[in-house]
């Protein structure tokens, strides 16, 4: 994109995301809100990445060329750490090393000077050595010391995109598990329906881009069809950082796409909500995650399914991050003050047999803290790999998913190559490390009832009571250094767990109690940080969804807010959750990590309710 400058000098930018030919290298959209924009990763696992390579218009001439980028990790390394790479422009590779400076900020440096061609010219990204190097932007300027005009605010040289406006009864943000279902629920029952969503594949956790593996019971009393739909697009078979066609990316993408009134929207990045003078929601504001071309979803009715509460914060929600204090909540295990310690996110990977040359060196930037008393000698590392605890897990975000790879390289170079029983992983080499960080924990949005501690283990049910979760009050801390015999950042964490009596989630946990016209469903409904390590299973989060679009449909046949439905109209949404919203048809058993209960009888109830549903 060519601009002039009020100098009078010419600035051509590129922005990595708009490549014509990513070659081996990933769009990487989970930091837009951190760091401004998506950019390209060269995620080779230590291969490096075929090169990603465009053309772009320009004036010919001298230019100076700058690149955004950054040393990512510095933060444990001083010097030239991992993800180096070139650019290539008009065939000449530059020789500048890029992605080596810094002490891992974001920042623009320069990579050297050209001469550019009248009008046509190319550009590639050369990866050296497949460990995460990334490129936010080039820029191409005659301006001898453009840094003022770069690092402004992002997207300063670029003219403002097209912005499509789209109308809809229910608008659904988020499509993961919650999201899916809430937008298929809501659909099935009338209302035009919009489900956006920031990735290229839906499933969120539970896609071929994390792989996690659904968890918790659906489809027990007191409504035994809510989770009809989750088995409809949920995988036949389970387990954590398996091959990608596990989890069945495309079941979700056929469920979705076949349901009328339902339009789906992929790689668009809500970072807006617009609200009126009530405080009401009328629009969100999305951004393309390729080409930047600005959506807004005007809708009736909102529903949060991101997981770390975007729309709601946005909006002005009430809001919790982190824990609660014990006099606040009352609730045995919580602490005595309260702090923003979370459970943290995992970055999984696998090992299998290699294909070829398995080797896999120690680099001087991997962690030189990992022996043999503390290394992890196995072929996988699953959801207890798990960084960030205790971290502010939306600002710190990209962090926590580096440090998430740092120790994945660091202790699988030494399992190679130091550990005393490496001849057992001679053959062996990386087949998966996902980078996209699965999060468990961020804000949670507050409704007109709270779930704690005390309601689950007092079997307190609530007459609004919907899908019952199951799983156990599952809270994860990390590893001490007592327990790891590794002295830095905890990078693996415990499960702490108690069993519960399945409970009916109260439908007012499912709705913001100062946004009047905004639902939530998933891992930032409205409970405390000690009930959320029950309520944040996947299954679980797709009965949620369910019953959002149902209480959805009873507010456009009334004309009236989530909360109407429980003060006004809760019969009808009994009603509809006795009947379910599934397709009908039958489904391949999905009982796997179900978890044990204080119920005896839950695998018989489980049983009984899916008669007729499973293959």
């Amino acid at each position: 994109m060519t601009t002039t400058l009020p100098t009078g000098e010419e600035t051509v930018e590129v922005e990595a995301e708009w490549f014509e030919d990513y070659g081996g290298w990933v769009n990487d959209t989970q930091f837009m809100d951190q760091m401004g924009s998506p950019y390209l990763l060269a995620h080779g696992m230590g291969k490096p990445v075929a090169d990603a390579k465009t053309t772009f218009f320009a004036k010919g001439g001298k230019y100076g060329v700058w690149v955004r980028t950054k040393n990512w990790t510095a933060p444990w390394h001083d010097g030239v750490g991992a993800g180096t790479f070139n650019l290539v422009v008009n065939g000449k590779t530059l020789p500048a090393v890029l992605g080596a400076h810094g002490k891992g900020e974001w920042l623009w440096v320069k990579a050297g000077d050209v001469t550019l061609k009248e009008v046509m010219n190319t550009l590639a990204l050369h990866d050296r050595d497949g460990f995460d190097g990334r490129v936010d932007a080039i820029a191409f300027t005659t301006e001898v010391d453009p840094c003022a005009t770069l690092n402004g605010p992002r997207h300063l040289l670029l003219p403002p995109m097209s912005t499509p406006v789209f109308f809809y009864d229910v608008v659904v943000v988020g499509g993961g598990i919650a999201g899916i279902c809430a937008a298929v629920s809501s659909a099935r029952l009338g209302l035009k329906t919009a489900l956006v969503h920031d990735r290229p594949v839906l499933g969120g956790n539970n896609s071929s881009e994390v792989r996690v593996h659904l968890g918790a019971y659906a489809n027990l009393p007191p409504y035994p069809r809510l989770g009809d739909v989750v088995a409809e697009i949920g995988p036949k078979s389970g387990g954590n950082a398996r091959d990608a066609s596990v989890y069945e990316d495309d079941l979700k993408l056929q469920v979705v796409k076949a349901t009328k009134g339902l339009d789906l929207f992929l790689g668009r990045h809500v970072n807006g909500v617009v609200t009126n003078s009530e405080g009401r929601i009328t629009s969100v504001v999305a951004k393309g995650t390729r080409y930047g071309d600005v959506y807004h979803f005007n809708g009736s009715w909102f529903v949060d399914c991101t997981g770390d509460g975007t729309v709601g914060y946005l909006a002005g929600a009430d809001f919790r991050m982190g824990r609660e204090a014990k006099a606040e909540t009352n609730e045995p295990d919580a602490p005595e003050k309260a702090d923003m310690v979370t459970m943290g996110a995992s970055v999984q990977w696998y090992a299998e047999k290699a294909d070829g040359d398995a080797a896999f060196l120690v680099r001087p930037w991997m962690l030189k803290t990992i022996n043999e008393q503390n290394c992890s000698p196995h072929l996988k590392g699953d959801w207890w790999w798990e960084a960030g605890l205790g971290r502010d897990q939306i600002k710190e975000a990209e962090y926590i998913r580096d440090y998430g790879l740092l120790v994945a390289f660091s202790n699988w170079a030494f399992v190679k190559n130091g550990y005393s029983k490496s001849a057992e992983f001679a053959d062996k080499e990386l087949k998966w490390v996902a980078y996209n960080a699965g999060r468990r924990e961020s804000r949670r949005l507050l409704g007109d009832f709270i779930l704690d501690q005390n309601h689950l283990r007092a079997r307190d049910f609530q007459p609004d009571g919907t899908c019952a979760t199951t799983w156990t009050i599952d809270l994860h801390l990390p590893k001490t250094a007592s327990e790891s015999k590794f002295e830095g950042e905890p990078y693996q964490a415990n499960s702490l767990n108690e069993k519960i009596w399945p409970y009916p989630i109260p439908y007012r946990c499912l709705y913001s109690r100062n946004v009047s016209n905004l639902f939530m469903a998933g891992r930032d409904i409205s409970v405390t940080h000690i009930a959320l390590g029950t309520t944040r299973l996947m299954r679980t989060h797709g009965m949620m969804g369910e019953v959002v679009g149902m209480a959805a449909s009873i507010c456009k046949k009334h004309d009236c807010n989530p909360r109407d439905v429980y003060k006004s109209h809760l019969d009808e949404l009994k009603a509809l959750m006795e009947k379910g919203v599934g397709d009908g048809k039958k489904h391949p058993r999905q009982d796997y990590n179900c978890q044990a209960s204080l119920d005896p009888d839950i695998k018989e109830q489980h049983e009984e309710s899916v008669k007729g549903r499973v293959k």
